[in-house]
């Protein structure tokens, strides 16, 4: 044991993060599909371009080694028509795909956070299942990932793949030589029992992060037996990028208090214990020294997120606003060089790109004695570029409360009112949130009814308490349900920020500012969009909930309505 913990702890001391992604290089090189392959996370330069040249060069020669084209079609990528032989040879000609390809070898995908959807889905088949078409394709992934803010790739790819590498902080002083394989140490009575444990405390639902961890320490070990350094490592390479939590302390037990008259126990004598004996653990939990070497292989970023109570999650994405697509619906905007099986045939497009070499070509043809009337080759080919727009909802999340909620109300009405009558012909929505008293409700679903709209304001009542927290959960709710319905959803609050109701109906300014700031944290993890406009005479409160919703802020105590409506569409 005392090997173990040496080793460990020398392994948190010593961490690198150059070593650990040197060392995943020579992992991925040594069986490229066993492990998936890697998502690496840098900005074009020479770090990153280091460390593929360290890959390739770990890798046997004559090694296939692909690189992944943007926009590349089915056929191309999985294998099928090759149309540019059948358009010259007048007969279908079959092709291999890239896939098929890269059999044995790797595929490097840049901009993999930008991946369409359909791609990834191809890509993740053909991993689960080693084929492309009826043709083996067995190969490493590198998706290199370039992605600002909330752009990641689709975690269903990115879950098939053992290592998740970043070097955005790393500097080219950082990068040292090969990293030391670890020591061996003790043998693991049940390394697939202690990976899983440390899955479990990390919050690794996956399945897949302790199988690939389980490769991996195998892998580490050789023909020796997986000793506690090969799963620490094992742990750190895999586990550590994947932590949704960082385990829980354990709590001691609650000493039961001593009667006044009785005197304090006497403490034992610490007796050393015999060689053979073993450290007491937890059934079923990790070693304290394990579980603090993975914790230390932590990215920084995703620590202070995980220490602050909250996990970025992937949000829906249905595309943005104004966004050119390949897809078959949307306003044509002009035509680019294609495949139609990709998009839609421009067909005027491609004649006119035929045209001016038709001479030529059946000139060829005549020498060959082929006579045809019109020649069109590939590079003939137009498809149309359709512009695609995602719907935007904008939800009110109005304060109803207090004297001044004629005031408010009247205001929300005017603001909707406009903005219906812009979405009208943008063909967006807008929905009302109104809370007061004790609770919150959804007085407008979203909707571009003007004539629904103005109903169901008409008749908004006013006064009663703030329930503030109430009203961003119920707005909340509304917004992801917008979202997974595939549009863009955006918040919009206009409160003073008293809030003096809890989610409960009881009263009391305490525990309710708590609950509101608690709820906007909420709203600030779910990545929504959100303006906060500050309809009270004090901004102190209203500028707290937008500060901890990560919202922007608008004073506007006397806006009309036009101004209001004016400030949404910039803001949002």
């Amino acid at each position: 044991m005392r090997d173990h913990r040496n080793a460990a702890e020398g392994g948190e001391k010593a961490h690198n993060p150059w070593a650990d992604a040197h060392r995943a290089a020579c992992l991925i090189a040594a069986d490229p599909a066993a492990f998936g392959g890697a998502i690496l996370r840098a900005a074009p330069g020479p770090v990153r371009e280091r460390w593929l040249e360290t890959l390739r060069a770990a890798l046997p020669a004559e090694t296939p080694w692909r690189r992944l084209p943007p926009g590349i079609g089915d056929d191309a990528l999985l294998g099928g028509l090759d149309l540019a032989a059948t358009l010259a040879a007048g007969r279908p000609v079959a092709r291999a795909g890239l896939l098929a390809e890269a059999d044995g070898g790797i595929v490097v995908v840049p901009m993999a956070e930008r991946l369409p959807t359909g791609t990834a889905s191809r890509l993740a088949a053909a991993l689960d299942t080693g084929a492309a078409s009826d043709r083996p394709a067995r190969f490493g992934l590198i998706l290199l990932d370039e992605g600002a803010g909330d752009e990641t790739v689709a975690e269903p790819l990115a879950d098939r793949l053992a290592f998740r590498i970043d070097l955005s902080g790393i500097g080219l002083a950082a990068l040292q030589a090969d990293p030391p394989d670890p020591e061996p140490g003790p043998e693991a009575p049940d390394p697939v029992g202690d990976l899983c444990a440390l899955a479990e405390a990390f919050g690794v639902a996956s399945l897949r992060g302790p199988i690939l961890a389980a490769r991996v320490a195998r892998r580490l070990a050789g023909d020796r037996p997986i000793g506690r350094p090969d799963i620490v490592t094992a742990a750190r390479l895999v586990l550590a990028p994947r932590a949704t939590r960082l385990p829980a302390p354990e709590e001691p037990a609650p000493e039961q208090p001593a009667p006044e008259n009785q005197a304090p126990p006497e403490e034992p004598r610490a007796e050393p214990p015999p060689d053979d004996a073993v450290e007491p653990a937890a059934e079923g939990a990790p070693d304290d020294v394990v579980l603090e070497a993975v914790r230390a292989a932590i990215p920084p970023n995703l620590l202070d997120q995980l220490l602050a109570g909250r996990h970025p999650l992937a949000a829906a994405k249905a595309g943005r606003v104004g966004q050119a697509a390949a897809s078959r619906t949307g306003r044509p905007v002009g035509s680019r060089r294609g495949d139609p099986r990709r998009g839609r045939l421009d067909l005027l497009g491609t004649l006119r790109a035929a045209a001016p070499w038709q001479a030529v070509r059946q000139a060829e043809g005549a020498a060959r004695g082929e006579t045809r009337r019109i020649v069109v080759r590939r590079d003939d080919l137009r498809i149309r570029i359709l512009r695609q727009r995602t719907e935007t909802t904008t939800v009110f999340c109005v304060d109803a409360s207090g004297s001044a909620a004629l005031e408010r109300l009247a205001e929300a009405k005017g603001a909707v009112e406009l903005l219906l009558a812009e979405a009208y012909v943008r063909r967006d929505r807008v929905a009302l949130v109104a809370f007061r008293g004790t609770g919150a409700e959804l007085v407008l679903p979203p909707t571009r009814s003007l004539t629904r709209a103005k109903r169901s304001l008409s008749g908004l009542p006013g006064g009663g308490g703030t329930p503030l927290a109430a009203g961003i959960d119920a707005a909340v709710a509304v917004a992801l349900g917008v979202r997974r319905g595939g549009s863009r959803p955006a918040i919009v609050l206009l409160t003073d920020g008293r809030a003096n109701v809890a989610r409960s109906g009881e009263g009391g300014r305490a525990r309710a500012g708590a609950e509101a700031l608690q709820a906007a944290r909420a709203l600030r993890a779910a990545n929504l969009p959100a303006l906060v406009v500050d309809t009270g005479s004090r901004g102190e409160e209203s500028r707290a909930v937008a500060y901890a919703m990560g919202a922007r802020y608008l004073k506007l105590p006397r806006a009309e309505a036009g101004q209001l409506s004016a400030a949404v569409r910039a803001a949002l």
